[in-house]
């Protein structure tokens, strides 16, 4: 990737629309995330700056099927008028009628900010309890108690969203098998749509890996991750859940909480991602730079060209995740004459001989046993990735050249 600006987004179809709230009240150290300490000062700085970077894209996405619009953080509501300004614009400027999904902090969700953001038009939200036992919060450095996690997630579930996702991580620090099935009976009992796991990866960037003065992305045991997704798909599936995703399970029936089902999408605020199927591309990390670049241009810091076979291996990598590869909307997206076999023939072939992948309605779809084994691969490249864009983008606003 290099620092140029490439052409703005024209034309796209069915495009989400995102929003990043780099602003936290307490900096979780193995939070891989572009986040900074909350400061009023610098929020008004950023806010300002939203707005500007929002009026330079409305010309040119006037028109657009709109299909999402995803707030993410940082902790979104740290300050939830500013917050609220801001996706007015957006609704405002995109006629915007689509699920709107949000990022929540235990800590950052009261009854009111709930009601608040319902009355809006919040459909979807994900709280990010990471989990309900006081003694591995604390270990990983989190601001709140399991109590304050439980109650968090009744409220959401009582204010009456669409879809209502627990974030939970496994394999944490001094963290039993036994802690992880309390955790996950706990958020079942509180009757969530969605239930999504990660296992922690430290990254060298992250506070937590500067402090450990790792080198390359350290990531837990295998085999206690294997463990761990076991007794997770048995306890939620016997719970009447179905699997959605390689780390999610998703009550029968209801909407999907994802950050990563849009195939194009168009990024707002620093470290914002977007891809529109000519170009990927990402914000300067950095508040103030973010903010001294606008209005005069778009605050992009590195850009990559993308043609149509990435493109079509960008969107195979994100439904192999999703554990369905629709052959419908392969063709609807890229053109009747093209098929799955005909362009990844050398990739489903092999995967469906190994029993990971089998024909499902048209398609195909990753089977129980091949779930664990191609999200290994697929990580292999996505923590990599991550570290070197993310880590350099930390590093410097305007970094010279990354090669992912």
């Amino acid at each position: 990737m290099f620092p140029y600006e490439p052409s703005y987004p024209t034309d796209l179809k069915r495009v989400g629309l995102y929003l990043h709230v780099p602003f936290c009240k307490n900096l979780c150290p193995f939070c891989p995330y572009n986040r900074v300490e909350y400061q009023d000062t610098l929020f008004e700085q950023y806010e300002k700056s939203v707005h500007e970077e929002i009026e330079l894209y409305t010309p040119h996405l006037k028109g657009s099927d709109f299909v999402s619009l995803y707030i993410g953080g940082g902790t979104p509501t740290v300050n939830l008028p500013g917050l609220l300004r801001i996706l007015n614009h957006l609704k405002n400027n995109f006629s915007l009628s689509c699920d709107i999904c949000i990022e929540l902090h235990p800590a950052n969700m009261e009854t009111e900010c709930l009601k608040e953001l319902k009355q809006f038009g919040v459909t979807m939200l994900s709280v990010g309890i990471e989990s309900t036992t006081d003694r591995i919060l604390r270990n990983i450095g989190r601001n709140h108690d399991g109590e304050t996690a439980i109650k968090s997630l009744r409220r959401a579930v009582e204010t009456g969203f669409d879809a209502v996702n627990a974030d939970l991580m496994f394999v944490l620090p001094g963290q039993s098998l036994k802690d992880w099935e309390n955790d996950l009976n706990a958020v079942i009992n509180e009757g969530v749509d969605q239930v999504s796991t990660y296992p922690l990866f430290s990254f060298p960037y992250s506070d937590l890996g500067q402090s450990q003065q790792i080198r390359s992305v350290k990531r837990p045991d295998s085999s206690l991750i294997r463990s761990m997704l076991k007794l997770t798909d048995s306890l939620l599936i016997s719970s009447g859940y179905e699997r959605c995703a390689v780390w999610s399970w998703l009550k029968p029936s209801m909407k999907k909480f994802s950050s990563i089902t849009r195939h194009h999408y168009v990024g707002f605020g620093p470290s914002a991602a977007s891809m529109t199927g000519k170009d990927f591309y990402v914000n300067t990390f950095d508040v103030a730079s973010y903010a001294e670049t606008l209005p005069k241009k778009r605050p992009i810091a590195l850009s990559m060209a993308v043609d149509l076979r990435l493109e079509m291996a960008y969107w195979l990598y994100w439904r192999v995740y999703e554990l369905k590869i629709q052959q419908n909307d392969f063709k609807e997206l890229f053109g009747k004459e093209y098929s799955l076999e005909s362009n990844f023939q050398n990739i489903l072939k092999p995967f469906q001989r190994a029993g990971m992948i089998e024909k499902w309605n048209g398609g195909y779809q990753v089977t129980n046993s091949g779930a664990y084994w191609i999200h290994r691969l697929e990580n292999e490249y996505s923590l990599n990735y991550i570290n070197r864009l993310w880590g350099s983008c930390r590093k410097a606003s305007w970094p010279k050249e990354v090669y992912l």
